[in-house]
């Protein structure tokens, strides 16, 4: 008995990889190299400049509208791939029909295919002569050079996020909560909002954020449909800090990118505490 204890707690002690100091190592200096030391040469620049100079780069016009135009079209972007992407999740978990998993496979093209293809393909696709937008052109809809084709580029490239964070839940769904609401009497629509959606909201939350951040730096995908417009609007952040760069003006390249890395880390923040308040429910049930 105490040689089988004796055993069972040697194997715990056991690791599949040796060298835990060594590959400690290796994780600390590769996150160094490649994440913490290019941010924080970020914020030590920006710490470089004045309290009311960083304020003037940032509050000028044509910053302040590229912000505008950044947040508000990717939280509406967001917010219609949260809708749309469950809509997708639930047909590819709950139904079988033919080509499921080709179209399974197509919500993938967004994370493979270059950004600055996309932007192209969807500016053509909807230009006042292109396939779709010609039909919206003669119904007095334009959507390419317009912040609706922002929109729609940053559907694009967000749609994933939502249904990959959706879709895992789903298929672990037990199928009793619904049919215990059906046996008690309730409807489709109350079981779906009372029993389902309550499961479903921090993936949903998730794909939201992830979603969401995506697009407030996004660049290739929107700088062809975007027309980069300061007049209408239609300029976004990363196009602004580019430009900035162009014209040698570090200080204000550094001073909204600063304001961006903010921006992405309570993005990121939020994504992470719903899914640890997710995991602590998850563990307690």
């Amino acid at each position: 008995m105490d040689d089988t204890v004796k055993n069972m707690a040697k194997s715990k002690n056991t690791r599949v990889i040796p060298g835990y100091h060594l590959t400690l190592g290796i994780v600390v200096t590769m996150l160094s190299v490649i994440v913490l030391i290019p941010l924080a040469s970020v914020f030590m620049y920006s710490i470089r400049i004045s309290p009311r100079e960083f304020l003037e780069l940032i509050t000028k016009e044509n910053v302040r509208n590229a912000f505008v135009t950044s947040i508000g079209s990717s939280f509406l972007a967001a917010v219609f791939n949260t809708v749309f992407g469950l809509i997708v999740a639930w047909t590819l978990v709950k139904y079988e029909f033919p080509g499921k998993w080709l179209l399974d496979g197509l919500i993938e093209l967004p994370f493979a295919l270059p950004t600055a293809v996309a932007g192209i393909t969807l500016s053509k696709l909807y230009s006042d002569s292109g396939f779709f937008g010609k039909a919206l052109a003669k119904a007095g809809i334009h959507v390419a050079y317009t912040q609706t084709g922002i929109v729609i580029a940053l559907i694009f490239v967000g749609l994933p996020f939502v249904i990959r964070a959706v879709q895992p839940v789903l298929e672990k769904m037990d199928g009793q909560y619904e049919e215990a609401a059906f046996m008690l009497g309730a409807s489709p629509k109350k079981t779906f909002f009372k029993v389902i959606l309550p499961e479903l909201r921090p993936a949903l939350l998730t794909g939201f954020g992830l979603a969401f951040a995506r697009g407030i730096g996004e660049y290739g995908s929107v700088i062809y449909i975007s027309g980069n417009s300061a007049k209408n609007h239609t300029q976004v952040v990363s196009y602004v800090i580019m430009q900035k760069l162009s014209y040698i003006d570090y200080a204000s390249a550094t001073a909204i990118a600063l304001v961006m890395l903010v921006i992405s880390f309570v993005l990121l923040l939020f994504v992470n505490i719903v899914q640890m308040k997710q995991s602590q429910r998850t563990n307690l049930l």
